[in-house]
């Protein structure tokens, strides 16, 4: 089941219906927890089981974490817990990835070895949910924080359905307490969720399926060279759809929570506004990089250790961070280049300014934890901006590996952008498609950087009460419009 149809519609009033009546709060729970375990499977119900196994081990587990005395026992434990996790994960996600290297590598070094090619199906959103499990369990061995006490309401922050399937990645103090008290909307709380929803849908179907999917596949999935007009507007459709399509989910997640009366962490800030390498990945999946800090950048030494251990534990958690998001090698080449980008603007920092050491638990710091060049390009100044914006043009690079199946195909699309590979046919996209990418791109950067500072929320709250509702009407005409054309989230397959 997804956001953007016409059933979850029908779900989601079913669900608020029965949260608000006058029943126990327990029941409600039970309520949610069922309507979770329908949600996911509305994809695959037998997936469902592998819900049940990580939650009930990492529940027990964890709280045995918490209370053995002996030290062996827990990092007994712990493994216990990373092996089921880690495992299930690297079964699903990357065991036809790490089976095809292997062949590839015993082909290379002489042995003629062909194995069956395996059928597996990635369950929705494994990445999320496993995250989600393992930073309980390695909260409870370091103990950070008390157990859960009810089974119920650990089973419910697992899988609690405006998160399950795409984050925000949550933690058990930011959703669990949240749990242990009745709690419903109020009617400001409700408003504001039906607008981030509203808002969410519009993105991901408005946006990023009718107005800029269908360039990005047509450039993506062109089989020749292109000219760099038509390369670049492919490149930049992506960029804007990947940002509506994911954004538009956290988002439409987040207002869901709140209709129900939680609370979800932000997971996106404006990112295309971001001034530098660091501050992007303050703003883009906030959850995720604030994960990798937390749970690789700093247990592998952070900063604590010297210049070039901090570099090294910087491209460590790129790396894994793109691996993360698909079992393809060009993942890992977007992170690795996301963790060059972060290595010169480290470098040029360092060579500038001459700063004390920074702890590593600066709240929502990214994996590398100085600041960008904030303190020379400060705020909305003009030199901000146009750094900004050289920012987002190189993050388009990115985007490439990240897009592209194989390295052949960014290879060539990136020697069209650069006009080193000239066109094997007439132009791809039509001057309107490539007016449409203009305009929209255009806004979006606007519209970053105009609310680089605020909140959707924050904003909405000044607005006369009637203009906010003919913008939120024009939205709501604009989806029902679009309906047909919308498809799938782009990160349900990570």
């Amino acid at each position: 089941m997804v956001f953007n149809s016409y059933t979850f519609v029908i779900f989601f009033a079913i669900i608020l219906g029965l949260h608000n009546l006058p029943i126990s709060w327990k029941a409600k729970k039970i309520n949610l927890l069922i309507a979770s375990y329908l949600f996911y499977a509305a994809w695959n119900p037998p997936f469902i089981l592998l819900l049940w196994l990580s939650t009930v081990v990492d529940f027990f587990v964890g709280r045995a974490l918490y209370t053995q005395p002996n030290k062996s026992k827990r990092h007994l434990l712990l493994i216990i817990s990373l092996i089921g996790n880690l495992g299930m994960l690297c079964f699903f996600k990357y065991g036809g990835f790490i089976l095809e290297n292997f062949v590839t590598l015993s082909n290379a070094i002489g042995l003629n070895y062909h194995p069956a090619k395996p059928n597996i199906i990635l369950p929705a959103g494994i990445s999320f949910y496993t995250f989600t499990t393992l930073c309980y369990t390695i909260d409870m061995y370091k103990k950070k924080s008390k157990p859960v006490k009810s089974l119920l309401d650990f089973s419910l922050f697992v899988t609690f359905f405006p998160h399950l399937v795409a984050g925000p990645i949550v933690r058990p103090p930011q959703l669990v307490p949240q749990f242990e008290t009745p709690r419903t909307a109020t009617g400001q709380q409700l408003l504001n969720g039906l607008l981030l929803l509203t808002l969410g849908l519009f993105m991901k179907v408005v946006c990023a399926d009718t107005l800029l999917a269908s360039t990005s596949d047509i450039v993506f999935s062109s089989p020749g060279n292109m000219g760099p007009l038509d390369a670049w507007a492919g490149v930049l459709a992506f960029s804007g759809q990947i940002f509506f399509d994911f954004a538009g989910y956290s988002t439409s997640a987040i207002g869901v929570a709140l209709c129900l009366g939680f609370i979800l962490p932000q997971n996106f800030l404006y990112p295309y506004a971001a001034i530098g390498f660091s501050d992007f990945w303050r703003r883009w999946h906030i959850t995720l990089s604030s994960w990798l800090r937390d749970y690789l950048y700093i247990p592998l030494g952070g900063n604590r250790e010297g210049k070039f251990r901090a570099y090294i534990n910087v491209m460590i958690t790129m790396l894994i961070g793109g691996l993360w998001h698909g079992a393809n090698w060009t993942f890992v080449a977007w992170g690795c280049l996301h963790g060059f980008y972060l290595w010169i603007e480290k470098a040029l920092k360092d060579s500038r300014i001459k700063k004390p050491h920074l702890p590593d638990s600066i709240p929502l710091a990214p994996v590398i934890v100085t600041a960008s060049f904030a303190p020379v390009l400060p705020g909305k100044s003009t030199g901000g901006f146009l750094y900004a914006l050289f920012t987002f043009l190189l993050i388009c690079v990115t985007w490439v590996f990240f897009r592209s199946a194989t390295f052949a195909i960014a290879w060539r699309l990136l020697k069209s952008m650069a006009g080193q590979a000239p066109p094997a046919g007439p132009p791809l996209l039509t001057t309107a498609a490539l007016l449409q990418v203009a305009i929209v791109v255009s806004l979006m950067l606007a519209f970053h950087w105009f609310m680089r500072d605020t909140t959707v929320l924050k904003t909405s709250a000044k607005l006369p009460w009637w203009l906010l509702g003919i913008v939120w009407a024009l939205l709501l005409i604009l989806i029902i419009l679009s309906q047909g054309t919308s498809k799938s989230f782009i990160y349900f397959q990570f």
